[in-house]
């Protein structure tokens, strides 16, 4: 088996759009009144399926947590220390919701979180050198 990709699941679609295309800049070309939106963003498939459209498909019912999100983060990588600061100082500018402040950690990675608009975590990171796999 291999990672295909990875899916979120939306209440509201136009405003995840709105967030995701607008403020962190993924390349979404689909309309913000679809179902599902499928970009691929570095290489990764990245989807959001609209919940209840989900939810009919699979004709069953999913709980979901309201509020700050722990069960997953999306980590985005920038190549310097100053790129982490710049990112975050932008995207709160745009109204985004801060989980953690600009902080250099004891491994060496200076990150930052924030949430989405359904508060999913998002983390911004960099060990201060281009991006390696």
């Amino acid at each position: 088996m291999k990672l295909d990709g990875i899916g979120i699941f939306v209440n509201d679609m136009a405003k995840m759009i709105r967030f995701y295309r607008d403020v962190l800049g993924f390349d979404i070309q689909d309309d913000e009144n679809t179902n599902n939106v499928y970009l691929i963003k570095d290489g990764t498939l990245f989807m959001l399926y609209e919940r209840k459209n989900f939810e009919k498909m699979t004709n069953r019912k999913y709980e979901y947590i309201n509020g700050l999100n722990g069960h997953y983060e999306i980590a985005l990588y920038v190549d310097t220390f100053e790129e982490v600061d710049e990112t975050y100082k932008k995207v709160i500018a745009l109204g985004t919701t801060s989980v953690l402040e600009p902080t250099t950690e004891p491994w060496g990675q200076r990150t930052c979180y924030i949430a989405d608009p359904e508060g999913n975590l998002i983390e911004i990171g960099s060990f201060n050198k281009p991006f390696e796999r």
